[in-house]
């Protein structure tokens, strides 16, 4: 190793260096894929902006919040109802995202007081991208603060 490096010493770094991209330049060109190399069966994302109305996701929100609160929080809180559903943006970035509908809404909670809710309908966000998946906050009760400040994070 060091009959090695005191040979190194004595060609010199710069000589080393030159010999190797040397070698590097003589090396193969790069070549196109071939047919099978050619995304075999990678179809990849086909999104289609096919979104259910902001009031199908209600039902899945009540009962999320009501099991985050039970086995997170040990509170009996619940979504009682819903008033004044409304969207509030469809897609609002690039058409190459994927497609979103951000709704917002007031949920009656067991406790008596109205909150506000705002979630998102995401085309293929459900589990291992299989249905529309659904994220919600509730302003007041965002106990963990993923949303925070009011819930901000979850419009658009």
């Amino acid at each position: 190793m060091r009959e090695l490096l005191s040979s190194f010493r004595k060609l010199g770094l710069r000589r080393v260096l030159g010999a190797f991209v040397g070698l590097l330049a003589f090396g193969q060109a790069a070549q196109a894929a071939s047919f099978l190399e050619k995304n075999f069966y990678l179809s990849g994302p086909r999104y289609d902006g096919n979104l259910p109305p902001c009031e199908s996701a209600l039902g899945k929100i009540s009962s999320q919040f009501a099991d985050k609160e039970s086995t997170f929080w040990n509170s009996t809180l619940q979504i009682t109802g819903y008033d004044r559903v409304h969207e509030i943006a469809f897609r609002p970035w690039q058409s190459d995202n994927i497609p979103r509908r951000f709704c917002a809404a007031t949920a009656m909670i067991s406790d008596g007081k109205p909150r506000p809710v705002y979630y998102s309908i995401i085309e293929d966000g459900g589990f291992a991208s299989f249905g529309n998946g659904i994220e919600f906050c509730v302003v007041g009760l965002d106990r963990d603060w993923a949303y925070n400040p009011a819930c901000k994070a979850a419009r658009p």
